[in-house]
């Protein structure tokens, strides 16, 4: 599993696996999740993660600022 997240738009990435995405659907207006044939889920995506409180994340970056 692979974690990104990018905090200039505060959207988390989790990729499962890097099988083919088949099918995308959205949980929620910000919570979008990939799906491979098998109906594995290879990545979801969080917009406004840490803004609508979903994840407690700190980067390096919010560190070094304080």
């Amino acid at each position: 599993m692979k974690t990104l997240y990018y905090p200039e738009d505060d959207i988390l990435e989790l990729v499962f696996n890097d099988k083919p995405i088949t099918r995308e659907t959205s949980q929620d207006w910000n919570v979008n999740v990939s799906y491979a044939a098998d109906g594995s889920i290879v990545q979801m995506v969080i917009l406004d993660a840490v803004a609508a409180g979903l994840i407690p994340f700190h980067s390096e970056q919010s560190k070094l600022a304080a």
